[in-house]
């Protein structure tokens, strides 16, 4: 099963976190976030059962992204929509059949540690 282009329909902007490092002195300053991609993306938030379930699972996710498939994303990173930040809550879940066609990202509002 392949999701159809015209579900994503929300343009997200998927960021990581940078380091920097003081050339003098050698030492890490405060952290920026870096744009790793800008995608196309169905943004729905979750049931009122998927909620529950979250909370049973002690997850934090109140919504849910689906992207194309993209290599690289982690939990790690953020995700930033219509001026929100977004936490990324666990791994990326793949598309069962092949693996490559999209992933579906659980969510949470705000960022937990940047």
């Amino acid at each position: 099963m392949s999701i159809q282009a015209g579900k994503l329909r929300h343009r997200i902007e998927i960021q990581h976190k940078v380091e920097q490092r003081d050339p003098v002195t050698g030492e890490f300053g405060e952290p920026t976030w870096e744009l790793f991609a800008k995608v196309w993306a169905q943004v729905s938030p979750l049931s009122m059962r998927d909620l529950i379930a979250a909370k049973a699972q002690q997850s934090e996710a109140t919504g849910r992204i689906v992207i194309r498939y993209r290599a690289g994303v982690l939990p790690t990173m953020r995700i930033v929509y219509r001026g929100e930040v977004y936490s990324i809550e666990g791994i990326p879940l793949e598309d069962p059949n092949s693996g490559r066609e999209y992933l579906t990202i659980a969510v949470s509002k705000g960022v937990k540690d940047g």
